[in-house]
């Protein structure tokens, strides 16, 4: 671990101790000699089956009752075999056929072909990997897979033959119980909270698991409270996660209803904390920001979740909890990241993304981050992850934050960021009728360097102007031989036509709405290069970015500015050129 401080070695050393006994744990209860604590004793009945908020579309059914399996961007066509004796082209791939969340397609399209084939798939699974999978029976698979399989029972069981149905309890006990035995196993963050919603859906909705609903209950309040931050972020600090929980709370609430119990106060809690945080992530287009693992946004399903909003009013402005601000003037809205990285347990997904923006006007993206992909994330993880993925200032081409690769960290605990900023500070002010947001963060203090940034946003919803500061950590300038190269970059949407102004200073953004916006950069050059954006539904699309280069011994100051040009009135004819026109013989077609 050279690089890494004592306390640094020594709570990574804890976090991968915890971990490894863990699994260890979990490995115990697979042996041959413990399978008698999964058998049932008897079989067990569904009481009900919760709402599946997720969209379905009925059109996917005809694919999959032809043997197309097509998930996470791959086509598997199985010619008569079972999708699960086959090898899977990806992980992802893999993953979405075992969680079995494509059965709502099936049951959107409600036909009793889609019933009989939903029923021999599972069949299917239960005959080639109901004994064991190493994938499909992985905590965060198998939670998806019993959610699944409860929320479209009604799909899976309607008018079955009572052997099929023993067989579908038997199994699914079966899977309730190691995913019981087995919970401590999940990573700690949203994998963990989804195994405890997952086995609350089982306790709420399967008569021989309600002796276990005060222990559930429990642990799904101490869960909530620990991840579900004062302001309704998750302790991520992912958007995305956000969205993934609502899924799941909303019709959880509802299971607790029907039950005729009082849901416990916690989960209302993080309802009513989460559901002003999805109006606040939101740019007036409808898409979410893209801060930290956040990617493609389906319209639909935020949809969905605000329907469920009772209070609708408008986002909240400040997140300090979790580390995000918000400023909205007129037509102009800015998104920032204001956060350090979330703790080390659950900062796989976390970005080295402080004091990046992302700038909209008039529901026109203009500045965004990449943002991670829907599909394929392996490949684009870290890239994406990295500092000069988003629209703030890196140094020397480096990240603000330290990932941790190698070795047994990537096996048990992923990626987690073991470095970063520490302190961050935001102050936020009006003057007349502007809004200005002043942030620091000391990521790039092993540079010797502080960066700060300040956002304007005027009234009459024509300007963004901003500033880059570079201070030092220790006196009144940075030494000489510091290693101080600058890149300022803002990430340009897909959408926007970027063209470079002949001085070199400033470029002309056209949005698909026709508005033009001006870039200025003042004294310092810009330059236009090549970018990707990866928060898309269609997959990675290419698109540019300004950029700003220097040293910051030499330009401690950068000063931009985002200002909207008005469109020019179209020039009225005059009467004598109308009479001309009107006088002029016509084409002949």
């Amino acid at each position: 671990m050279a690089g890494v401080t004592v306390g640094e070695r020594t709570r990574l050393s804890l976090i991968l101790m915890r971990r490894g006994l863990r699994r260890a744990s979990g490995r115990v209860n697979n042996l041959p000699l413990m399978p008698w604590r999964l058998i049932p004793r008897k079989t067990d009945r569904l009481l009900m089956a919760p709402q599946d908020l997720r969209t379905a579309d009925g059109t996917r059914a005809s694919e999959i009752y032809a043997g197309r399996f097509a998930f996470a961007g791959k086509v598997v066509i199985c010619d008569g075999r079972s999708p699960f004796e086959l090898n899977p082209p990806s992980e992802e791939w893999a993953v979405e056929l075992a969680s079995f969340g494509w059965l709502r397609h099936l049951r959107a399209a409600d036909s009793a072909i889609t019933r009989a084939n939903a029923r021999a798939l599972v069949d299917e699974w239960i005959s080639l990997q109901g004994r064991w999978h190493p994938l499909a029976w992985r905590s965060d698979v198998l939670s998806r897979r019993v959610i699944a399989w409860i929320s479209q029972s009604p799909l899976i069981l309607q008018d079955v033959e009572a052997s099929f149905y023993r067989r579908f309890m038997r199994s699914l006990t079966k899977q309730v119980r190691f995913l019981r035995l087995n919970a401590s196993e999940a990573r700690d963050g949203a994998p963990r909270l989804q195994v405890t919603i997952a086995l609350t859906y089982a306790t709420l909705c399967m008569a021989s698991q309600e002796r276990h609903i005060r222990a559930v209950t429990k642990r799904l309040a101490e869960e909530l409270n620990e991840q579900i931050l004062p302001d309704g972020g998750h302790i991520s600090r992912n958007p995305g996660t956000i969205i993934e929980l609502l899924l799941d709370l909303l019709p959880l609430k509802q299971a607790f209803a029907s039950r005729n119990l009082p849901p416990p106060p916690e989960l209302l809690n993080a309802i009513d904390r989460m559901m002003p945080m999805l109006r606040f992530f939101r740019h007036d287009d409808g898409n979410f920001a893209l801060f930290n693992g956040m990617g493609p946004t389906a319209p639909d399903v935020i949809a969905t979740i605000l329907a469920y909003d009772d209070v609708r009013g408008e986002p909240v402005s400040n997140a300090p909890h979790s580390g995000y601000q918000r400023l909205k003037v007129d037509n102009l809205l800015v998104l920032m990241d204001t956060g350090a990285p979330p703790p080390v347990r659950v900062s796989q997904e976390a970005h080295a993304g402080c004091l990046a923006l992302e700038f909209c006007a008039g529901g026109q993206r203009i500045v965004t981050n990449c943002g991670v992909p829907a599909i394929n994330k392996e490949s684009w993880r870290q890239v994406a992850r990295a500092t000069p993925a988003h629209s703030t200032v890196s140094f020397n081409n480096a990240s603000s934050c330290r990932f941790r690769e190698e070795g047994a960290f990537r096996e048990l605990i992923g990626v987690p960021i073991i470095d970063g900023p520490s302190r961050v500070s935001v102050q936020r002010s009006e003057h007349g009728d502007s809004l200005v947001l002043r942030a620091t963060h000391d990521g790039y203090s092993r540079f010797g360097i502080i960066h700060q940034r300040a956002v304007m946003l005027t009234a009459g919803g024509n300007k963004l102007e901003g500033e880059d500061v570079f201070m030092p950590t220790h006196g009144e300038m940075l030494p000489l031989g510091a290693l101080d190269e600058f890149a300022v970059r803002f990430h340009l949407h897909p959408a926007v036509k970027a063209s470079r102004r002949s001085d070199g200073h400033g470029a002309i953004l056209v949005l698909p709405n026709k508005d033009v916006w001006s870039f200025d950069s003042h004294e310092d050059r810009v330059e236009i290069e090549e970018s990707v954006y990866l928060g898309g539904s269609e997959g990675p699309r290419r698109t540019v970015q300004l950029v700003i280069y220097g040293h910051a011994r030499q330009v401690p100051r950068v000063h931009w500015t985002f200002s909207h040009t008005p469109r020019q009135p179209a020039p009225r004819k005059s009467a004598d050129a109308a009479k001309r026109r009107k006088d002029e013989p016509e084409l002949p077609l």
